[in-house]
């Protein structure tokens, strides 16, 4: 390679890089939450990424000599009631619903966004057929439909995914095929099905490609669904099944004393709410990015009209 030419190459790598974290520098001064949030949820990643290694103690080993201790400085979130370190459970905990969450949340959403595109698309029957199906699963509540999915297929690890994954398919369905409806009506997609291309063809290139934005907001916010589904399921039971520590069973298995410890539910539920809030955050600062109605220049450009009414 010539100097003229690696230098041709160069220059336009560098200005990429100047212009991503020029946009994330933007994101950042609009978003202070979101990316607070962002921050926080790659926290807890890494946390679960590592879990071996940031773990004080086994999860699964027991302690008869410590049971049920409050915090203190040998275990800082204290024990259960065989005396398992709860710091390490939280943990270990945060490995296995995360990793239930992103499954679920990337086979549900995903084939809800495949069925809502199809359906925008094709119209006719099949959108017509397509939408009542949708609708009689919204009918149920999340946590009832997972619940009664869970306990027809059986309990487990792989259950607990397709159980959540199915309630996130209409939500994924719906959002973007109201999508797929605004984009079929595009010029270049006209183009496209005058020039003879086949209705799998234009989908994929071009209606596809216009879903992508709603979908990283869908996935973003249905993460924090997925993380309240699968504490719920395994608070009530019907989730991933002990030993295995979840959030879920930690909250189910501080309630079997007769009067629960309060450290037993203060962390598990802690790490709960954390996480889910900063799921949330990033979402809504990724769909205030992504939205072209709530970007600034148009925000500025209808409170202008607005003005120029009043002012008339």
């Amino acid at each position: 390679m010539s100097a003229e030419t690696a230098v041709a190459v160069e220059v336009p790598l560098a200005a990429t890089d100047r212009s991503l974290a020029r946009e994330l520098g933007v994101f950042a001064r609009r978003n202070p939450l979101s990316v607070a949030g962002g921050l926080v949820g790659l926290a807890i990643i890494l946390v679960a990424l590592f879990a071996p290694w940031i773990a004080p103690r086994d999860p699964l080993k027991a302690n008869f000599t410590r049971m049920n201790k409050p915090p203190d400085t040998q275990a800082f979130f204290g024990t259960d009631q065989v005396g398992r370190d709860t710091l390490s459970r939280v943990i270990y905990g945060a490995r296995t619903s995360l990793f239930v969450a992103f499954s679920a949340v990337l086979l549900g959403t995903t084939t809800g966004s495949l069925w809502g595109v199809a359906c925008g698309y094709l119209g006719g029957r099949f959108d017509l057929v397509s939408q009542r199906i949708m609708e009689v699963m919204q009918a149920f509540p999340d946590l009832i439909l997972a619940m009664a999915i869970s306990m027809a297929i059986g309990t487990g690890l792989p259950a607990v995914i397709v159980a959540i994954a199915i309630t996130r398919i209409p939500f994924g369905g719906r959002v973007i095929r109201s999508v797929a409806l605004s984009v079929r009506e595009m010029q270049y997609v006209e183009a496209g099905r005058a020039s003879g291309a086949s209705a799998l063809r234009i989908m994929s290139l071009h209606v596809l490609p216009q879903c992508i934005a709603p979908y990283l907001v869908l996935a973003t916010t249905h993460l924090g669904v997925a993380i309240v589904i699968e504490a719920a399921l395994g608070f009530l039971g019907v989730g991933v099944p002990p030993p295995t520590p979840t959030w879920g069973n930690m909250l189910a298995d501080a309630i079997t004393s007769l009067i629960p410890s309060w450290w037993l539910v203060l962390f598990p539920g802690l790490a709960i709410t954390v996480t889910v809030l900063a799921f949330n955050l990033l979402g809504d600062g990724i769909r205030d990015t992504l939205d072209p109605r709530l970007s600034p220049a148009f925000l500025r450009l209808v409170t202008g009209a607005g003005r120029s009414r009043g002012g008339s």
